[in-house]
């Protein structure tokens, strides 16, 4: 067996705390994306004992990344061209993950890779400062410290899920 190095590095072009970071938040989506590069379409839409699609898990990770970026971190508005990526709201009306199908993984990828790259260009002039100042809002306080640590957490857990879905979907062939 090979013999690795398990090591934790801050992203280059980032307040070295930062970057580490914004490192393990790449980490996550590195994980993700090299399980699922290759799916089908039946895979990416395939939905199992009620349970929301990977299609619809992907669309979500997105969407939420998106989200604690613009009313959390920024404060604003949603730029069009992000906003424009997700033509359907994250929940239904009854409060269940909404039904996200017919895309392809490339698709997929697209709009997770804008969203990052959208969010990372917003941290690289953060100073450790702006990094833990709370924004205030109406029913919390947030630093973006805080908002990169939980959607670190986020998507690790909906990545765990996906992969279980996976292994389901291998074990029916």
């Amino acid at each position: 067996m090979e013999r690795r190095s398990l090591l934790v590095s801050a992203l280059p072009e980032y307040e070295q705390e930062i970057g580490r970071w914004l490192w393990c938040l790449e980490d996550v989506r590195r994980t993700l994306i090299t399980e699922i590069t290759g799916i089908s379409q039946s895979v990416i839409d395939t939905k199992m004992d009620e349970r929301q699609t990977i299609g619809s898990l992907l669309y979500h990770i997105a969407l939420v990344e998106a989200d604690w970026l613009y009313v959390e971190v920024l404060g604003a508005e949603w730029d069009p061209e992000i906003r424009s990526l997700f033509p359907l709201e994250d929940r239904s009306e009854d409060g269940s993950m909404t039904h996200f199908e017919g895309q392809s993984l490339e698709e997929h990828f697209y709009r997770l890779n804008k969203v990052r790259e959208v969010f990372l260009s917003h941290f690289r002039s953060m100073d450790l400062t702006d990094w833990r100042k709370p924004r205030v809002l109406e029913h919390y306080d947030v630093t973006p410290e805080w908002v990169v640590y939980h959607l670190i957490e986020h998507e690790s857990h909906h990545r765990g899920q996906i992969f279980q879905l996976l292994r389901e979907y291998q074990n029916l062939l």
